[in-house]
């Protein structure tokens, strides 16, 4: 067998940051989206003193040395763009982060993440991006993948996978892909010729964790799927979405000239830096990428399931609240609420209370009651429920919500009866954990509040617990 080599006339290695925190990187984000946010926007020493006290307090960094804490924060910034430093050397909290606290929607994020991600960008060091405006790249990596996948299965008539070897060997450190654009037909072929005559790549992490860091933020965004880690596939249940990243025209053009020319300098590229971080941060306008999250539990024929699986269930559960026209699909609280309010039904008729499920009321928003669901005990007694969702398409551990003003004040006059339902929604699960009585639980020392509008709340585990949720069949 031989060994795959680029051309040397078309190799060029393109690259750009990877965060220390690459391997836990859904936990980190929404943690540090809410500090950036809770942040917001001041003069530069005193906003990165203040994040990088939040970086200290993320679990397992309370020894990290300073220029550890610094990496991670730089990281932040150039990579996702999460919060930027002006011309007056003032830092701002951007949108990406600011919809990322809100909303809890890690597969939105890292959707939008990818939209505007392209080569070059000011997401690397500005002798980096000069090196890559002089060698004329000028690349969207997502966009050209999903073009790729969906060109192949069209042509072929079945499903299409590329590994992270030949994202980066035939397409990432190929001149022909990121500077010329070249037919997604012709780089299929050579694709499938190296299949054929069994042409093996160097599979040095090294070298190919460009391409795969790639390949797992889409993944990330649900865009692919991969049943092993190694060959990844378009997601279908996502072809709308898809859709938008193959005829996008987006591109952050300033570099152009410089591109054009194959020339620039340092200052032309830093002058460029602050208007990249704007760009990043844009408002999505008509190009909506919220999680519609009844085709997020859709179950590909692919993988393997048993007959009744618990997501499945859940599957089934969500086409049923689909049908119903008040639903919003693509707003988590209100899936979140839907799901509880669901849980609650099913949890009284085990109980054998079926008597008092029409109880069980959602209550609107506009009201400003402090709780989403009215539901009862199995003695009739109230149970008033705040739901916080989070989504991600893999599961994660996250330990802070956020209770607005009248949300706290409802818990402080509901006490025992006033809950706060934490569900973390993945594609793999679905997690409830149950908080009861925050105001006493602060009392005990079982959580940390910080005023921030309303109360931010720190708890341990300790402090509540996990219960399966019910489908309300």
């Amino acid at each position: 067998m031989s060994v795959y080599q680029i051309p040397e006339e078309y190799f060029f290695r393109i690259h750009h940051c990877r965060p220390r925190f690459k391997g836990n990187v859904e936990n980190v984000l929404i943690y540090i989206a809410t500090e950036i946010t809770r942040i917001g926007d001041a003069p530069k020493d005193e906003f990165n003193n203040s994040l990088n006290n939040a970086i200290k307090c993320f679990p397992g960094n309370s020894t990290l040395a300073l220029k550890t804490v610094n990496n991670w924060r730089t990281e932040i910034s150039s990579l996702f763009g999460l919060f930027y430093e002006d011309e007056n050397h003032y830092n701002h909290a951007m949108l990406r982060a600011k919809e990322l606290a809100e909303h809890n929607d890690l597969v939105e994020f890292f959707k939008l993440f990818l939209y505007y991600f392209q080569y070059p960008g000011a997401h690397i060091k500005s002798r980096d991006v000069l090196e890559q405006i002089e060698a004329g790249i000028h690349f969207k990596p997502t966009q050209y993948i999903l073009k790729l996948l969906k060109t192949a299965e069209e042509n072929t008539g079945k499903r299409c996978g590329i590994t992270k070897e030949e994202a980066c060997y035939c397409i990432f450190n190929d001149l022909r892909c990121t500077r010329d654009n070249e037919d997604v037909v012709i780089t299929w072929q050579r694709i499938q010729r190296n299949r054929d005559l069994e042409i093996e790549y160097v599979a040095d992490g090294d070298v190919t964790r460009y391409a795969g860091d790639i390949l797992d933020y889409m993944q990330h965004a649900n865009l692919l799927v991969s049943y092993n880690n190694k060959e990844f596939f378009i997601n279908h249940s996502e072809n709308e979405a898809i859709l938008k990243y193959i005829n996008s025209t987006e591109w952050f053009s300033e570099y152009d000239t410089m591109i054009a020319n194959r020339s620039g300098t340092i200052q032309d590229v830093n002058d460029c830096r602050c208007d990249w971080f704007r760009y990043v941060n844009r408002e999505a306008g008509e190009t909506d990428f919220a999680t519609d999250i009844t085709s997020f539990f859709a179950v590909e024929s692919e993988i393997p399931t048993e007959p009744e699986s618990k997501m499945q269930l859940f599957a089934a559960y969500m086409e049923k609240l689909k049908s119903l026209e008040s639903l919003k699909t693509k707003d988590i609280g209100d899936i979140g609420e839907s799901l509880v309010h669901g849980h609650e039904c099913q949890r009284l008729k085990i109980g054998g209370r079926e008597d008092l499920v029409h109880l069980v009321v959602k209550i609107p928003t506009e009201l400003g009651v402090g709780y989403d669901i009215s539901s009862r005990e199995l003695d009739d007694t109230i149970r008033n429920i705040e739901v916080k969702t989070t989504i991600s398409t893999k599961p994660i551990v996250f330990n802070k919500i956020h209770l607005t003003p009248n949300e706290w004040q409802a818990a402080k006059s509901y006490k025992e009866r006033y809950f706060v339902y934490r569900l973390m929604v993945s594609k793999t699960e679905i997690k409830l954990y149950i908080l009861q009585n925050p105001v006493e639980l602060f009392k005990q020392d079982l959580i940390d509040i910080t005023p921030r509008e309303g109360m931010e709340i720190t708890f341990r585990e300790a402090a509540g617990h996990y219960e399966e949720l019910l489908a309300w069949v």
